[in-house]
């Protein structure tokens, strides 16, 4: 039994290097205008930077084009996959096959990732794209696991196969969405979703003798968000999935906080440890309350277990923590004061919890001390009022840079 990759999101160098710390064996990132959350820009320097630090560390990167190209964004094409190559990435993500081909022209040094954007729900699609030139296949969202497991057994052997295990689910087949592009002309398939499945709808509905009339469909409590889905949590499903032998398990969130990445990437890095040392007790409920922590929706295995499961609507349309948010990441020690940078209001007394990585159960104090980070005075409370503010605060146990901080609300 081989133990999967865990591949993280990393929207920006600091997230990669986040990722990475709490326990990821690589990372996915866009360019700046041809991956499918161009809101998340990772300039040429940024991209540079991550690939550099990941070696460094013996780690892997890996690059989405997976943009449906039109005919004029190929010469942009052919340009970022010459500096990919120069860079050393370990992988390309894509999906249109003119894209294929122009990485294929370019270099023979770069594998090639076939995004979930291609649709892959066979081992006759998988061994297609095989014979194209692909390296691995990035199966579907909407594949229950005995179809999983039938491309595994089928597919040829050198071809990896990796799957989505947490994170958001798009309302349209695989992400191949047009509601973005029809409403706010913002193409989901550029790069500029609009998330218009998150947004609150009215219906009405017509009477059939008397055109014209409309009349509103009155809800229930569970409002009116009839596009939202739930996110995607199959951290109860770890034991299966590595031993079917799927090759790397995604995380989704390039959007997402350093907050939510850490905690996410560090229990899923821990259940996936912990069942490796200890199949016979694997006991799911540990991890789940960790990811129950951040800011999320409600959560669904999708059609993993069940092709006929409709428990994935979230009717509530939005992410949100009653109990827990993000405290601050830690950037520097100076003895026994530690230097964080704020993300919400801070005081004196508030309950905090340091997310430890490669340990599923974080360390809960209270703040007894804080300074200010210019003058050294004690203060009681701070607010993050501009880029970057920091604060010292006493956190009685050891800490390192980048270790990320929740606080109880």
């Amino acid at each position: 039994m081989k133990i999967p990759e865990l591949l993280a999101p990393a929207g920006s160098f600091e997230k990669a290097k986040i990722a990475f710390t709490y326990g990821a064996d690589a990372v996915y990132a866009g360019t700046s205008t041809l991956s499918l959350r161009t809101r998340a820009k990772m300039e040429d320097l940024d991209l540079y930077k991550t690939i550099e630090y990941a070696h460094s560390i013996g780690k892997k990167v890996y690059v989405a084009i997976n943009i449906f190209a039109w005919d004029d964004k190929y010469e942009e094409i052919k340009k970022q996959v010459q500096i990919l190559n120069d860079m050393k990435v370990d992988g390309i993500i894509a999906a249109d096959g003119g894209v294929i081909d122009v990485i294929k022209e370019v270099t023979n040094n770069i594998p090639i990732h076939i995004s979930t954007q291609a649709n892959t729900v066979s081992y006759h699609s998988a061994k297609f794209w095989y014979n194209n030139g692909a390296k691995r296949i990035i199966l579907a969202r909407e594949l229950n696991k005995n179809q999983i497991k039938e491309i595994i057994e089928n597919k040829p052997e050198d071809l990896e196969i990796e799957m989505f295990v947490h994170g958001a689910i798009c309302f349209g087949y695989s992400g191949r969405c047009f509601l973005s592009d029809f409403l706010a002309s913002r193409s989901a398939n550029l790069g500029d979703c609009a998330q218009s499945c998150r947004w609150e709808y009215n219906v009405y509905v017509e009477e059939a003798n008397k055109p014209g009339n409309l009349m509103p469909v009155e809800y229930d409590e569970t409002g009116t968000h009839i596009f939202s889905s739930k996110d995607l949590c199959l951290i109860k499903e770890i034991p299966e999935i590595v031993e079917m032998g799927v090759d790397s398990l995604k995380i989704e969130g390039r959007l997402k906080t350093e907050y939510y990445l850490a905690t996410v990437v560090n229990a899923y890095r821990c259940a996936l440890d912990d069942y490796n040392k200890n199949k016979e007790n694997y006991n799911y409920n540990k991890y789940l309350k960790e990811l129950e922590k951040v800011k999320t929706r409600g959560t669904t295995t999708f059609y993993f277990n069940d092709r006929n499961n409709k428990d994935f609507q979230e009717y509530e349309g939005k992410q949100y923590n009653p109990y827990y948010e993000f405290g601050g990441k830690v950037v520097d020690n100076q003895g026994k004061k530690t230097v964080i940078e704020i993300k919400n209001k801070l005081k004196l007394g508030d309950i905090l919890e340091v997310v430890i990585p490669n340990k599923i159960e974080s360390h809960e104090f209270k703040i007894e001390k804080m300074w200010d980070i210019d003058t050294d005075e004690e203060i009681e409370s701070i607010n993050p009022g501009k880029i970057e503010q920091k604060v010292k605060i006493e956190i009685p146990i050891d800490v390192e840079k980048g270790f990320i901080l929740r606080r109880k609300k």
